[in-house]
């Protein structure tokens, strides 16, 4: 493993056509700029996942940081990658805390890591094989859809201020200004700012609310400016662990996208070797976040993004950004100012996010060319969306499979028992 980078070129420019590969780097001031780009772009929606979920805002950047730089290390120094609060996890949360608070949450993200992190030591022996056998494209697709649509009744519900039956004006006001922005911005704008969009749509509607009269800022304005962030301890719940299972599952595909997609952008197809360190790399991550106080950690596709647009993929620049991440989480006033972030904010975020995460799915399904002309196909995503959208949700004893779980399962199950009979048809 190398912990230096060699100089690309003269350490200032980068050439039409010329990349600068993980194990080079730009200047220092160059790449501490690099490493602070990644920073804004993981920002967006690395601290509206504690928002969404109750968890302390610090806490959760804290382990993004920490976790970045442990994916750097075990993965050799090799895969350029920041590792973000993941939104597979907003559902399951939600539904543990209000069953058993915080602690048994964390329990939950404990048990995913430790899962997501035993699948990595596997890959390492086995290769990546048998993932693609489990997962093909339309299950895969179906369980990442069914989780973004499953929360969309929580967007809604943040648009009209939490409350259905009584809807805030006020707030409804703030997430049409919200949602408005995120589009404009999305599409009047090229490079970062339009991959910032959200972030950009969070400052404006936090201005609107501000004017408004939304917002109270006596938290923020008691708050000290340096400071430990709010560690917590998991309390063991078996009960939840359904819930969160379907979510290792979420989290195998987009580390194995994300290390193929780094492999194909860097032009360096030994990458593809990191797969299992990856997978390993992030669930150990998951699992001290879990063990702590802080948010499950996923690779990140808006740092993607940035080193698209940059051709940057110096591994330095992501150990800048482990590093400022850390330093920022040392600032209770910080995290103070992001829990002022009012309920219409969050409305007008979340109901272009939590879609685009369904049509990711749908994306899947599209890139992989899946025919839904085929009745299992088609049986395998019918099935699991409505069973997910509808949230379905049953209780054995003490463990309750919310519909996430059970469409997770469906989406399995119906695909290779139909596959199953199709062959013995066949013979």
């Amino acid at each position: 493993m190398r912990f230096g980078w060699d100089l690309h070129e003269d350490g200032k420019n980068v050439r039409d056509g010329a990349i600068v590969k993980p194990g080079e780097r730009l200047n220092w001031p160059r790449t501490i700029g690099f490493g602070g780009q990644h920073v804004v772009a993981m920002f967006g929606a690395t601290f509206l996942v504690p928002l969404l979920t109750g968890f302390p805002p610090t806490t959760t950047l804290f382990f993004s940081g920490l976790g970045t730089l442990l994916f750097l290390l075990i993965t050799r120094n090799r895969l350029p990658s920041y590792l973000g609060s993941s939104f597979a996890f907003i559902a399951p949360i939600g539904a543990a805390m209000g069953g058993g608070g915080m602690g048994t949450a964390l329990f939950g993200i404990l048990i995913t890591g430790a899962l997501l992190a035993l699948v990595g030591v596997i890959v390492m022996v086995t290769g990546t094989g048998w993932i693609e056998a489990l997962m093909p494209p339309v299950v895969t697709g179906a369980i990442v859809a069914l989780i973004g649509l499953n929360l969309a009744s929580a967007a809604t519900n943040n648009v009209v201020g939490g409350d259905p039956a009584n809807p805030d004006n006020g707030a409804v006001l703030v997430a049409a200004i919200t949602l408005a922005t995120v589009l404009i911005v999305a599409v009047a704008f090229r490079g970062l700012v339009a991959r910032l969009s959200i972030l950009v749509g969070v400052v404006v509607g936090y201005v609107a609310a501000l004017i408004t009269g939304q917002i109270d800022t006596s938290a923020f304005q008691e708050a000290a400016w340096f400071g430990l962030p709010d560690f917590a301890t998991p309390t063991v719940s078996w009960s939840v662990v359904p819930m969160f299972l379907p979510v290792v599952l979420v989290l195998v595909a987009e580390n194995v996208g994300h290390v193929r997609s780094v492999a194909h952008l860097a032009g360096d197809d030994s990458i593809n070797r990191e797969t299992g360190r990856a997978l390993f790399a992030d669930g150990l991550a998951t699992t001290i976040a879990g063990g702590f106080g802080g948010s499950a950690t996923t690779t990140y596709g808006e740092n993607i993004g940035v080193m698209t647009a940059t051709r940057v993929f110096s591994t330095a620049a992501y150990w800048v950004a482990g590093v400022v991440a850390i330093l920022l989480s040392l600032s209770p006033k910080f995290g103070a100012l992001l829990n002022t972030v009012p309920a219409g904010v969050l409305g007008g975020i979340t109901v272009a996010l939590y879609g685009l995460i369904g049509l990711i799915g749908i994306r899947i399904w599209l890139d992989n060319r899946v025919d839904f002309s085929q009745p299992v196909n088609q049986f395998t995503a019918a099935v699991a969306l409505v069973i997910g959208i509808g949230n379905l949700t049953l209780t054995f004893g003490d463990l309750t499979f919310t519909g996430i779980a059970l469409g997770t399962i469906a989406a399995v199950v119906i695909y290779h028992g139909m596959s199953a009979l199709a062959r013995l048809r066949g013979r």
